[in-house]
């Protein structure tokens, strides 16, 4: 929803903030006071093409910002996760447009390109009125709003799912298809698994053998360096370590009757005594295992050579030749058994087509029942809004091609007739703007807001009707408000009265140059303001009677 619009150098408007709630907004002003510049702004903050025109004369550029309100679990708010664009619940949109005709945009202040603006504003607001832009227009979102009205969510995750489930098995057949003969590349997996499969390369194996080689080249080192140690430690040739500390622990013994604290010192000697003991057993096992022997080393050498040899064919690190050994195992039991794959792939193609079929017909049926009733409401809301005679019809159209889709089997198209004896024609196309915006009001009424965009704008939806039908309009606008935010750009009272809310908008001459403001009215501001649009120029008793009836009978 809407929560706020900030308008700076935009046309003749210099700056204007405004703060929007819930239910039905209407907008009103005398002709040419600029009042459908705030549809325009909401425009362009939607991805329209940027038009230096819109700049206000002398300034730089035109500034644009809007918030909504995307709350979790919206579409807004999860294109916003998707896109990485989601600030803590945030949804800011804003857009500036340079005089040269250049224009830049931001979502939550990040900068964006205009698609990006576009898609997300396409989940936030939905703009009826004599534009082209209009979501309504857009076959897709048509299928979207008849499928809302059907309710028939189940069956539109069933048929995607079968579509998706069709296309995988067909691009897993294209893909083995597209390998032709194998067999030469069987041979070749064969003879790099037969090589591979002639060392232990498991990384404990690996591990060891490095480990092997290793202390075998330097095995005459080694035990020079353990004999010295085994000396040193404890050795009879030389005053060794553990005869000088027990020699040390007899002298300190004697003396510490004078000294107690010499017995501390005694058991931390017996402490280190028992490590060098330990050490001495440790010390005993490793020379125990060494022994230069060249045979064993050349075996080594050779071993740990064709392992090098293999990891450098492979291309692989050494510690990676078994997950290598293990990824040629899968290919290769992939190609033997493609043939037969291939064969069984055809069968669960056909039964995954079969499948679509079925859910494709189901869902057809709903949106048949939906299109009936949906084109039955929205005819006699037509002619509700002044447009006897008219008719609106929903058209199914078969989807071209075999290929399951996972919209379902048919193409939807909204058709209307705006007056009797007239063949029905797609509402794209339909040329009144005044009737394409009443048409635009009906559905969404018809519809009760159905669709997700959750703010509907409507700009002069009462062009070319007045009295009772005027009053009908603002009774079906302010109903839709109960589902949805609804502003209404409009000149009519019988409209304007049945708003929660009333902005209007006034142009005046300041230091020379037409400027427009836009200001919320209050109680007594819009019993004036209908008056105004009651009786002209001169505003009588009549007229503000008149006014009163109609905030009074507002529902």
């Amino acid at each position: 929803m809407l929560r706020h619009l900030a308008i700076k150098d935009f046309a003749v408007v210099r700056a204007a903030e405004l703060e929007f709630g819930e239910g039905m907004t209407v907008i009103s002003g005398e002709t040419g006071a600029g009042k459908s510049l705030l549809v325009d702004a909401l425009g362009f903050l939607s991805g329209l093409r940027a038009d230096s025109g819109v700049v206000r004369h002398g300034a730089e550029r035109a500034e644009l910002s809007a918030e909504f309100s995307a709350p979790s679990g919206s579409p807004a708010q999860a294109w916003l996760a998707d896109n990485e664009l989601d600030d803590e619940g945030q949804c800011q949109l804003r857009r500036v447009i340079r005089a040269d005709g250049g224009s830049r945009a931001w979502i939550n202040g990040r900068s964006v390109t205009l698609s990006q603006l576009t898609d997300l504003a396409g989940r936030l607001v939905e703009i009826h009125g004599q534009h082209e832009h209009q979501a309504l227009l857009a076959r897709n979102s048509q299928l979207d709003l008849l499928d809302a009205f059907a309710r028939n969510d189940a069956e539109r995750a069933r048929v995607r799912e079968a579509a998706r489930a069709w296309s995988a098995l067909l691009q897993e057949r294209e893909q083995l298809s597209g390998q032709g003969d194998v067999s030469d590349r069987i041979n070749y997996l064969e003879h790099q698994l037969a090589e591979l499969q002639r060392e232990d390369l498991s990384p404990a194996a690996l591990e060891q053998l490095v480990a092997s080689h290793r202390r075998q080249a330097h095995a005459t080192g080694l035990i020079q360096a353990c004999d010295a140690a085994l000396g040193q430690l404890a050795g009879d040739d030389t005053p060794s370590l553990t005869r000088q500390l027990q020699q040390v622990r007899a002298d300190l013994a004697r003396q510490a009757e004078h000294e107690p604290r010499l017995r501390d010192v005694d058991g931390l000697l017996d402490g280190a005594a028992i490590q060098i003991e330990e050490a001495l057993s440790l010390l005993g096992q490793v020379r125990d295992d060494l022994d230069a022997e060249p045979l064993q080393f050349d075996a080594l050498e050779r071993k740990l050579a064709r392992v090098h040899d293999l990891a450098r064919k492979h291309r692989v690190p050494l510690e990676g030749l078994q997950e290598q050994h293990d990824r040629l195992a899968a290919e290769l039991d992939g190609l033997r058994g493609a043939g037969e794959r291939l064969l069984k792939l055809n069968d669960e193609i056909g039964a995954a087509r079969q499948q679509w079929r079925d859910a494709a017909g189901a869902l057809s049926r709903t949106r048949q029942r939906a299109a009936r009733a949906l084109g039955d409401t929205t005819t006699a809301l037509i002619a509700e809004l002044g447009m006897g005679g008219g008719r609106f019809e929903i058209a199914l159209e078969p989807q071209d091609g075999e290929r399951p889709d996972p919209t379902g089997a048919e193409r939807v198209e909204f058709l209307v007739s705006a007056n009797a004896g007239q063949p029905p024609r797609a509402l794209r196309k339909v040329a009144s703007g005044g009737e394409l915006a009443r048409i635009s009001l009906a559905i969404e009424v018809a519809a009760l807001g159905l669709d997700a965009v959750p703010t509907m704008v409507f700009d002069e939806v009462d062009t070319g009707i007045g009295g009772a039908v005027a009053e009908i309009v603002g009774q079906k606008l302010r109903a839709l408000g109960a589902q949805r935010q609804v502003l209404c750009v409009t000149h009519l009272p019988q409209v304007a009265a049945q708003g929660h809310a009333h902005y209007r908008v006034s142009k005046a001459p300041v230091e020379g140059m037409t400027q427009s403001a836009v200001e919320k009215l209050g109680a007594k501001q819009r019993e004036e303001e209908l008056a105004r649009m009651l009786g002209g120029v001169e505003v009588s008793k009549e007229a503000h009677a008149a006014a009163k009836r109609l905030l009074a009978n507002a529902v």
